[in-house]
């Protein structure tokens, strides 16, 4: 177990659905209950199954929560390339939230293969 408010990819996660919030709250009315919903979910998904992974007394069953979180991350690049393709997302909003997910998922499949060296040694 680990106290997961120490890891940067869990600093980082929480900072991009700080990000997402602030940014679907332009979104139109129409999609508060559809692609807004979604969209700030799946961001918080990343950070709270790491939460929750960190939480776990095995290395298994922690490294299925860090791959929970990878899925949900992956589905947060979707929803920025949609709202981004819809016109939600100005150009460098989109970036910046682009390289935010992307830095998070690379740190997550960082730690993803940390711990799969871990239970297999």
């Amino acid at each position: 177990m680990q106290n997961y408010k120490k890891l940067h990819v869990w600093n980082k996660s929480h900072a991009l659905t700080l990000n997402v919030y602030c940014q679907t709250k332009l979104f139109p009315k129409e999609e508060l209950f559809s692609l807004t919903s979604q969209f700030r979910r799946s961001s918080v998904s990343i950070a709270a199954n790491i939460a929750e992974g960190c939480g776990k007394s095995s290395r298994r069953d922690c490294r299925r929560f860090f791959e929970i979180a990878l899925g949900s991350a992956n589905e947060t690049e979707y929803y920025i390339i949609l709202s981004k393709d819809l016109s939600y997302l100005k150009e460098e909003i989109y970036n910046e939230l682009f390289s935010q997910i992307n830095e998070v998922k690379a740190m997550l499949i960082s730690l993803i293969k940390k711990q799969t060296l871990s239970i297999e040694s």
